[in-house]
């Protein structure tokens, strides 16, 4: 086999070029972009430019083991106990199939085979990527880094790098910085992907001041991980990602196989807008045959009621919801025994007989008789203290030997990666979803690990716990979906903490932020959907005052902010008056017209939250145009510009096609709806409105 020998994967509009680098035992990125991008030298070769380093450092490598690649960073680092770190690989071919790429190299002295994998995924432009690591030898080997992948991308003045940081109640706020030299790094340690930071990153030509071609990576895994940028010398940006072992460092037996995350990568010529798009096709395709079940309009009564719940009140609240037009009614936490506030009842997951008098089962039966179907929230990793569960197992949490186990919210964390966990959870939920009519659960987990031992299982380092922990969650998800695939499953971690490939492949909608401020909501709204689609955002109405940004909005202002992803009510709803409960009833009529769009069309943001007129458009596969537009200006009826209303821009149009909204009974040209816009004139009465064009 040749060492030029270049190989192209092809997705709908994009391929991506390797190549056998012609200056070392490694593969090498040739080309990444539109089709017929590879077509030409190379982009990425310096190997001209750079001098005093070795070739593996200067060169656009797919994957580099430490030991050919000491200087500037390295993909794995791997040892036998007790000898030098780092791997000298040579190339031992390759299989190539329609849409999948296997290369593999072997370490004969250290007893490491390793294989670079690659997987197209039908019908979107992103390319999976992730690295199996063999034991070969007949002694074990360490692992301290086993990233999944690197990815490259040439710039001429550095890269302009967008991101989704933030904090509990504050999450998936979009962010940007210019890297020209050094190194960027984010992560989470937290045992999932944590409220800091999204496994999400985007990389543009800090050179191109507009919306240049967009690079874009995702990390696939709720545990701990990383997600490095560094700015290369002679002017490349690499990204390496990939999980993180809590222990420090991971033990391979003679004959184990170690498989790395997936990491999902895309291009899009169209920016950080088209790339969205990429991301929305391609966890539409994740959801499968659940997309096109309608995400029913959800009512729940965790800020009606918090832990006060017993079934008159939710009875109450349940016919307020069904009056509205809900569709579904969760009861949140404290529905089950020793649950009186935060302190008490988590693991014994049993319908408390006090809240419920008649029974739980009679309960839920009141709830759909309603017309509406019954949800529950759980949180099944965790356990309090003083539960029946604990006295019975307090083996089951994480701890050291001889060391205090911490509480962190009244609570400790069971050990999922312990198979007898996962059947006690799975237990739980078939005892639940069986023994009653629920078709709609919220799975949250408020803690993160602290104290991360298996007491009597020996050192923590031997175990891997991250992995097994990520593992058994993953088991009783794939569990969920097999024994009960009619029910709707929520992800939620403390709000935004656990959003992933991995839990998005297994549930329906995740829960993006505790906080429902409508300007708050607004700008985590923003940010999720430049990684996210809609169909998998939940987002509620509430009374909630703002938090970061008190400004007070209407309710149609939140109505409309809740319409661009999954529509949810969260507010007590007891003390709304006549007139406050027909407006929603209506908004939630108008948005069972239009969630099809909103969930199946392609999404374009139009401006941001820092704008006075922001919005997002919805294009459906029907010919109808949604824009869901809101004033996040003054609202005291002067104009931004004195004598003009203000405006939105749409994009994606035909300019020879008309637009009629019925509403306002005017019709459009899409070029004057691409070059003016749809006007609007906000007010203190008015600062939201939903648009309905329907093509002619």
């Amino acid at each position: 086999m040749t060492r030029n020998r270049r190989w192209t994967l092809r997705t709908d509009h994009t391929g991506y070029t390797v190549r056998l680098s012609p200056d070392g035992p490694w593969a090498e990125l040739d080309a990444w972009g539109p089709h017929g991008v590879e077509t030409g030298p190379s982009a990425l070769d310096w190997s001209h430019r750079t001098h005093f380093i070795t070739p593996a450092d200067a060169a656009p490598a797919e994957y580099l083991p430490y030991g050919l690649r000491p200087f500037t960073g390295a993909d794995l680092i791997a040892a036998r106990p007790g000898t030098e770190r780092g791997a000298w690989w040579a190339f031992a071919g390759a299989a190539e199939e329609e849409g999948s790429l296997r290369l593999t190299f072997t370490d004969e002295v250290l007893g490491l085979r390793t294989v670079l994998c690659y997987a197209t995924v039908p019908d979107t432009d992103v390319i999976h990527r992730w690295t199996e690591l063999v034991c070969t030898g007949d002694e074990e080997l360490w692992l301290e880094r086993f990233d999944s992948a690197a990815v490259n991308v040439p710039v001429t003045a550095g890269a302009r790098l967008t991101y989704l940081a933030g904090q509990w109640s504050q999450e998936f706020q979009r962010t940007q910085l210019t890297l020209s030299r050094g190194t960027f790094t984010m992560g989470s340690r937290q045992g999932v992907p944590g409220h800091a930071y999204a496994p999400w990153l985007a990389v543009q030509d800090a050179a191109d001041p507009g919306d240049a071609p967009a690079y874009g990576v995702a990390l696939e895994w709720p545990g701990n991980w990383h997600l490095t940028a560094e700015a290369e010398p002679g002017g490349a940006v690499r990204i390496r990602a990939g999980r993180v072992p809590h222990e420090g460092r991971v033990r391979l037996a003679p004959g184990d196989t170690l498989t790395t995350p997936r990491l999902a990568c895309a291009f899009s010529a169209e920016g950080l807008d088209g790339l969205s798009r990429v991301w929305h096709r391609f966890e539409r395709r994740l959801t499968g045959e659940r997309l096109h079940r309608p995400r029913k309009v959800l009512y729940n009564s965790w800020e009606a009621t918090a832990f006060d719940v017993d079934a008159a009140a939710q009875l109450e609240l349940a016919k307020a919801a069904a009056e509205i037009g809900a569709e579904l009614f969760v009861v949140d936490d404290g529905w089950f025994t020793g649950r009186a506030d935060d302190t008490g009842g988590l693991g014994d997951w049993h319908p408390d007989p006090v809240a419920f008098p008649h029974g739980f089962g009679r309960f839920v039966e009141e709830v759909r008789a309603l017309g509406l179907d019954f949800g529950l929230w759980i949180e099944p990793e965790a356990v309090s203290p003083g539960s029946a569960l604990y006295a019975e197992h307090p083996d089951w949490v994480y701890r050291i030997d001889g060391r205090p186990a911490r509480l962190v919210r009244h609570q400790l964390l069971l050990d999922l990666g312990r198979t007898d966990v996962q059947d006690f959870v799975t237990a739980t939920l078939d005892r639940l979803l069986t023994g009653h009519d629920i078709s709609y659960l919220k799975w949250d987990m408020n803690r993160p690990p602290t104290e991360r031992g298996r007491p009597g299982a020996g050192p923590a380092d031997h175990l891997d716990l991250d992995a097994q922990h990520v593992a058994g969650y993953l088991r009783v998800l794939d569990h969920l979906r097999t024994a009960h695939p009619r029910v709707t499953v929520e992800g939620c971690a403390g709000g935004g903490a656990r959003v992933d490939h991995a839990t998005l492949a297994r549930t329906d909608v995740l829960w993006p932020s505790d906080n429902t401020a409508p300007l708050d909501r607004l700008a985590v709204q923003y940010g999720f959907l430049h990684a996210h689609a809609p169909h998998v955002m939940s987002s509620w109405v509430t009374d909630a005052p703002g938090v970061f940004d008190p400004r007070p909005r209407s309710l149609a202002f939140r109505f409309v902010t809740a319409m661009c992803g999954v529509l949810g009510v969260g507010a007590d709803l007891r003390r709304w008056d006549a007139e406050r409960r027909a407006e929603a009833a209506g908004w939630i009529a108008r948005y069972k017209e239009v969630r099809e769009v909103i969930h199946l069309g392609e999404a374009r943001l139009l401006g941001s939250p820092l704008d006075a007129t922001c919005g997002v458009q919805y294009d459906g596969p029907d010919g109808r145009t949604v824009v869901a537009a809101l004033g996040t200006g003054r609202l005291d009826g002067a104009p931004l510009v004195p004598g003009r209303p203000a405006r939105l821009r749409l994009r994606g149009l035909d300019p020879a096609a008309r637009y009629r909204d019925a509403a306002s009974a005017t019709t459009y040209s899409g070029a004057h709806l691409l070059h003016y816009g749809l006007p609007f004139a906000w007010s203190a009465g008015h600062d939201a409105e939903l648009v309905v064009l329907t093509r002619q």
